[in-house]
């Protein structure tokens, strides 16, 4: 017996951010989605509408790409040891995040550093977020920290079982950049993605990466280059925003100022693409439940950027250098979606123009898969205009 199907339909749109850098806006106001995937929008007089399983009124919000958190160290679960705090993740859907990936779960007690321990437990993260999402939120996880003495089976092995990605290359025993390179070559010949650790020492076991070992090492990201905590100095920030051809990722948990010498120097450069987002938490800083979109407001207000340009960076920009099927309003990918408006009282006359004055919007509505998964935030500020769901 076939399912049926569901169809969501978001309708009364009042601003549409499709997470794309060369077009940041569409002239949109309703989206349809089917079995939780974009299936078409525009207007919605030239939409089909009819037998909508899930229909939602957007009053006149914002809706854009859920947004993706490029850095992450989770453990298991809904739970991290390094703060001792549950439902940090849940939290974190509230501030629009739908999306995180893993640069190691370097904070499970007892992390195994043995290959065939390290091997064991980075398939086991894969699987345990695979197959239970806190909120619903995807955890992409299975992030293994290379040791000395990992051969290239070790990373088809990896591959063959579904992992995606490295963690932080310098968080183990490499810490070279000739054995580093080789290792990441292996993971990219089987498919899988590499970030390095960029800057000063962060946890015990951790060491100095400068912008010789990073281009050395040629990882697919370069890890929170504005540093985790510490940053390097200017000179060499600059290089690796001249050399690397991959993502430039700036991370909450870092050295702002050093974010807006990456952010203006990618300008530049032309470069404005390669600029992905993360938190680097649950880290000594804390958990950041808000922020990606505190990233959002600080580099379109300090870093003289449009608000919608901004939002690329912590959505579609993501999405394409981590290749994802997410944070895009494109035909296919996953119906993953914020609604936001802005924050009442704050300066400016939208949405645009108040998080470019620093403020954070008010997330009114949270879909992950063509599903509501959260409503009114318990975190951001009060919103002026909030979602209703009209049916389903």
């Amino acid at each position: 017996m076939e399912h049926a199907a569901r169809k969501l339909v978001i309708r009364n749109i009042g601003l549409m951010l499709s997470g794309k850098l060369e077009h940041p806006i569409y002239d949109a106001d309703c989206l349809v989605a089917m079995d939780g995937r974009i299936s078409d929008w525009g207007r919605e007089s030239d939409l089909d509408t009819e037998g909508a399983t899930t229909l939602i009124d957007a009053q006149g919000t914002t809706l854009a790409p859920g947004l993706i958190d490029s850095h992450v160290h989770p453990v298991v679960g809904d739970y991290t040891p390094r703060q001792q705090q549950l439902h940090w993740i849940d939290s974190t859907l509230h501030g629009g995040v739908t999306t995180m990936i893993s640069a190691g779960e370097v904070h499970m007690p007892g992390r195994p550093k043995d290959i065939v321990g390290l091997k064991a437990m980075a398939i086991a993260s894969q699987r345990w977020y695979e197959n239970f999402r806190p909120s619903g939120v995807k955890v992409l996880a299975g992030a293994p920290v290379i040791e000395h003495g990992m051969e290239e089976h070790d990373f088809k092995d990896l591959a063959d079982a579904g992992v995606r990605f490295l963690g932080e290359v310098g968080l183990g025993s490499v810490k070279d950049g000739k054995t580093a390179r080789q290792m990441v070559d292996w993971a990219r010949k089987y498919g899988i993605q590499s970030t390095i650790h960029t800057g000063g020492p962060s946890i015990p076991g951790s060491g100095l990466i400068d912008a010789d070992m990073v281009l050395e090492t040629g990882t697919d990201v370069v890890g929170h280059i504005n540093g985790g905590h510490s940053a390097l100095p200017d000179d060499q920030i600059v290089c690796l925003c001249e050399n690397c051809l991959k993502g430039l990722e700036i991370v909450h948990n870092g050295n702002e100022r050093a974010a807006l010498l990456t952010l203006n120097t990618a300008r530049e450069l032309g470069k404005m693409d390669q600029i992905i987002l993360g938190t680097d938490g649950p880290a000594g800083s804390g958990v950041q439940p808000l922020g990606i979109l505190r990233m959002v407001a600080m580099l379109s207000s300090l870093g003289n950027v449009p608000a919608e340009v901004a939002f690329c960076f912590a959505t579609g920009n993501t999405a394409r250098q981590r290749e994802l099927d997410v944070g895009l309003i494109e035909r296919g990918y996953a119906a993953d979606f914020v609604l936001m408006d802005q924050a009442q009282h704050s300066g400016g006359r939208t949405i645009l123009e108040s998080v470019q004055l620093g403020n954070l919007p008010g997330v009114g509505m949270t879909i992950i898969d063509g599903e509501v998964r959260s409503q009114r935030s318990r975190n951001t500020p009060p919103a002026w205009k909030i979602p209703e769901i009209a049916g389903a």
